[in-house]
C-alpha cells in the first residue's frame, strides 16, 4: 500500500514509476521495485540511528561526523 501511496503523489518515486512503465517495464515489477527502494530507505534510517522524530528520509543525508 505504502508503494501504491508513493505512485500517487509526486515526487522521486512517482517520477521513477513513470519512467519504467514507458520503458516498456510492467506495472507489478516497477511496484515491486518501489516497495524494495522504501524497504532500503526505512532500514538506511534505523541503521544511522536517527532520532525517532527525525526520521524523515533526507535525499542528502550527511551524518554527524561527516
Amino acid at each position: 500500500m505504502g508503494a501504491m501511496a508513493a505512485i500517487c503523489k509526486e515526487g522521486e518515486l512517482a517520477d521513477y514509476y513513470l519512467r519504467k512503465v514507458e520503458e516498456g517495464k510492467s506495472k507489478i515489477a516497477v511496484i515491486n521495485a518501489i516497495r524494495n527502494k522504501i524497504i532500503h530507505r526505512i532500514f538506511a534510517c534505523v541503521r544511522d540511528n536517527r532520532n525517532r522524530v527525525a526520521w524523515r528520509y533526507e535525499k542528502n543525508y550527511t551524518t554527524a561526523l561527516a
